[in-house]
């Protein structure tokens, strides 16, 4: 299992120890990371963790799994904990360039990376870390998918501003996602996902001519279901949440980013991964950012992230 360290300045060093301490221990760690940084954030957070400090070859070095291994990227500091900045972009960018190359030589079970800062690190380049992955392994289908067992949810669209949604859905954005999402829980969840479907006007109602309901999201589905994919919708946003109507899905695909994030956040809070489906191989962020607010306080939820590594540790 594959960690990137992300941001050096978030509460990532105290929820990575917290979750592997706490973690099950069938695949070793590898991550990459400065590891003066680390011990010294760990050090003000009062917290132990056996690491396996690995160099450059690391063909020459054998890893443990009740160890965190840790590839040394080296990180110029002046505190262990600073304010963020776009001073950590060139180390961030040195801790995904080194997983990803190790990703290309070896077989792993998945990626799972740190939180990052989308105002610094990804600035205006990308959207978000899935296309940040996207780009630098050149995959052009992708889906977002915020996991829980009892539900998941998927948006067609993600970092927009909410002018912006309407001309970026299309048929195709929403047949490939489905698809993704549908080839996912087969092979991975061993199982065939109920798919629901919302729509995006208010009450999926029509305002003018032709909606996108009709033009894009309701030709969609007919393809998909001529697939052999349980898919079914449009559904209004409103309601598609109620427990009674909730428990007809495993997976509930939106068109915008907070449609379906916000109502997951307040069902499952911390009990959620987000994966990146359609990348060569399986990519888990905890679902938050680096709580900036929270640097030195050692009283971060882990939740997110030990299910990220529990996650991956089943992966077979």
């Amino acid at each position: 299992i594959l960690i990137v360290g992300g941001e050096p300045n978030s509460v990532f060093s105290e929820i990575l120890v917290k979750s592997f301490n706490r973690s099950k221990k069938q695949k070793p760690i590898l991550l990459f990371a400065s590891y003066e940084l680390l011990l010294k954030q760990l050090k003000i957070l009062k917290l132990r963790c056996n690491f396996n400090l690995i160099d450059k070859d690391l063909t020459k070095h054998t890893l443990h799994k009740n160890k965190i291994n840790i590839f040394d990227v080296k990180y110029n500091f002046k505190k262990p904990f600073e304010k963020i900045s776009k001073k950590s972009n060139r180390y961030i960018s040195n801790c995904f360039s080194e997983a990803l190359d190790y990703s290309k030589k070896n077989k792993i079970a998945g990626l799972i990376n740190g939180p990052v800062s989308k105002k610094f690190f990804l600035n205006k380049n990308f959207l978000g870390v899935t296309e940040y992955l996207a780009s630098k392994t050149k995959i052009g289908k992708y889906a977002m998918l915020i996991y829980n067992k009892n539900i998941s949810v998927s948006p067609v669209t993600t970092h927009l501003p909410i002018n912006n949604i309407a001309k970026n859905l299309s048929k195709k954005s929403i047949i490939d996602k489905a698809i993704l999402i549908n080839k996912f829980f087969n092979l991975v969840i061993k199982k065939k996902p109920r798919i629901g479907v919302t729509g995006l006007n208010p009450h999926c109602e029509n305002f003018f001519y032709k909606s996108e309901e009709k033009k894009i999201i309701k030709p969609a589905l007919q393809y998909l279901l001529k697939k052999k994919i349980n898919i079914c919708g449009p559904f209004p946003a409103d309601t598609i949440f109620i427990k009674n109507n909730m428990k007809n899905f495993d997976v509930i695909i939106g068109m915008y980013h907070d449609q379906v994030l916000a109502p997951a956040k307040a069902l499952t809070g911390f009990n959620a991964i987000n994966i990146t489906l359609g990348l060569p191989f399986i990519r888990i962020s905890p679902d938050h950012g680096p709580n900036e607010k929270m640097l030195g306080k050692n009283n971060s939820n882990f939740q997110s992230l030990l299910l990220a590594i529990n996650f991956l540790q089943k992966i077979k």
